[in-house]
């Protein structure tokens, strides 16, 4: 294979996934909570290109013709975990991390199986038993671990610690934790995140704000000007790619022709 032709491939397959994250990133921008993504590129390692066998420098003889750079691959996707901006909605039980931390869910799959995951999207609600759930319907969990049942008929206040009171008098508090590392995080799904082995749990310094939302922390802008240029570099490597082919046309159907 011609090593351009390659070349060119490799690089319209590593746009191809740019693209996929970023469309991603902009098809999220009003999901609360949404953490962007971006994509890493990588360079295949070089390889030693010599003549063997070659009756030019004798067929017993290897002469090194240089160094030959197969391309672009893809290299790792990342989360970026930066804050959000906040939007006043004015509902109690809508709360938005200032800070480094997740609230603590319980989550239930479809078999019916309960895992914990994390998240940072507050967009609470309570149900009929009185239940704080996500908007899933899944359960957010206190600082023992329980899931947080309030009185429904009495107003809530919840305060910077999350400590949630009614009637004056404490009843619960929502869990919110954070990790060392968050590159022991993997998303799971849009907004939760799991940890994955070696990942260590420790206390979260973040403040819990009522009465306000934590949006995507993604820039529409910046994210438009990122898609134009992803979609010059793949439009560059496709025309390398019609270039390659007509010249390949020419060799096989011209070059090659008895007169």
């Amino acid at each position: 294979m011609l090593k351009g032709l390659y070349t060119a491939y490799t690089g319209l397959i590593n746009e191809q996934n740019r693209m996929d994250i970023l469309t991603n990133n902009l098809a999220n921008a009003s999901t609360v909570g949404f953490k962007k993504e971006g994509s890493t590129s990588q360079s295949f390692d070089d390889i030693l290109t010599v003549k063997i066998k070659d009756a030019s420098v004798g067929v017993q003889n290897v002469q090194r013709t240089g160094i030959n750079n197969p391309g672009v691959k893809i290299g790792e996707n990342y989360t970026d975990y930066s804050q959000g901006s906040f939007r006043v909605t004015g509902n109690t039980y809508d709360l938005a991390l200032s800070g480094d931390g997740f609230f603590v869910i319980e989550y239930t799959n479809k078999a019916g199986e309960t895992f914990t995951k994390y998240t940072r999207a507050g967009q609470f609600t309570l149900t009929r038993e009185g239940y704080l759930v996500t908007q899933d319907g899944d359960y957010v969990l206190d600082t023992q671990n329980r899931r947080i049942q309030l009185n429904t008929l009495l107003d809530s206040e919840i305060d910077s610690d999350g400590n949630i009171s009614q009637n004056g008098t404490r009843v619960a508090q929502i869990q919110v934790v954070d990790f060392a590392d968050y590159d022991y995080l993997e998303k799971y799904g849009e907004t939760y995140f799991q940890p994955v082995e070696g990942a260590e749990i420790i206390n979260s310094d973040a403040e819990v704000n009522s009465g306000y939302l934590e949006m995507a922390n993604v820039q529409i802008v910046s994210e438009m000007v990122n898609l134009i240029s992803i979609t010059r570099a793949y439009e560059s490597n496709q025309k390398i790619v019609q270039t390659y082919d007509s010249s390949l046309e020419i060799a096989v159907n011209q070059l090659g022709r008895v007169q």
